[in-house]
């Protein structure tokens, strides 16, 4: 099998499904087998929503997250949030429009360039890159709402839109709070979901690969980021490298 670029990745039962990126699919990956197959996408870069996942089109779709009914794809070129009917391979637009921001409810909201997403089940989040925000969509009702990130380029810690992010681009969740690989401030940030508190986990900000404890610590231009509960596990991009973060002590 080949692909060109691949970027998100997810689990859902027996099966990875993979964001071929710069084949603009969703590619799926039968774990005990190995076997590969397009589940969505028709490998033309495009926008198109489809009952038949292989009709469907995107355009350099980059993240990846699944409820376990559904998969959702951060569509980045298309500035959506695409979902995907497991059990039919149906490609619809769940929340987004044209590049912008808005919060609203589905296709009234706008987003601009969204690169990682990941779930607790009931909601959606999303980091916003271009926008330098953390965005909420619930999945009930596909309201979408900013959870943090005051959308000015910065580094502080605070509280909801008084915090602020750099090209915020990996996200995971542990139950209780998000982590953001937030690349071009060269940092790991935490956000409690309850309140929006956003702190800063670890890295110094400037670049290196120096390791330590918490701001201590270098990364440089980290990507991806997720979890086991107890330690996050980074792609620090420019050093070529995958870090680990012990939670409890940073």
């Amino acid at each position: 099998a080949e692909f060109d670029g691949p970027r998100g990745i997810t689990i859902n039962g027996n099966n990875l499904y993979v964001v071929d990126t710069d084949n603009h699919k969703i590619r799926k990956i039968v774990i005990s087998t190995g076997v590969v197959t397009t589940f969505a996408g028709t490998g033309n870069s495009g926008f198109l929503n489809s009952t038949t996942g292989t009709a469907a089109k995107f355009h350099k779709p980059y993240g990846i997250t699944s409820d376990g009914t559904n998969l959702y794809v951060t569509d980045d070129k298309n500035h959506k949030v695409r979902k995907i009917v497991i059990s039919t391979g149906a490609v619809s637009t769940f929340a987004g429009s044209t590049s912008g921001f808005l919060n609203g409810t589905g296709t009234a909201a706008k987003f601009k360039n969204p690169k990682g997403i990941t779930t607790d089940g009931t909601n959606l989040y999303v980091a916003d890159r271009t926008n330098n925000k953390i965005r909420k969509i619930v999945i009930s009702s596909r309201v979408v709402t900013t959870l943090a990130g005051s959308g000015t380029q910065g580094s502080d810690d605070g509280t909801d839109t008084s915090a602020s992010f750099n090209k915020p681009m990996g996200i995971t969740i542990d139950g209780t709070n998000l982590y953001v690989a937030d690349k071009d401030n060269n940092k790991i940030r935490k956000i409690v979901i309850a309140t929006g508190a956003v702190t800063t986990v670890a890295g110094s900000g400037s670049t290196g690969s120096t390791d330590g404890t918490g701001t201590a610590a270098t990364f440089k231009f980290p990507n991806a980021i997720t979890t086991d509960g107890t330690n996050l596990y980074v792609a620090d991009t420019d050093n070529h490298l995958i870090r680990k973060i012990v939670i409890s002590s940073g």
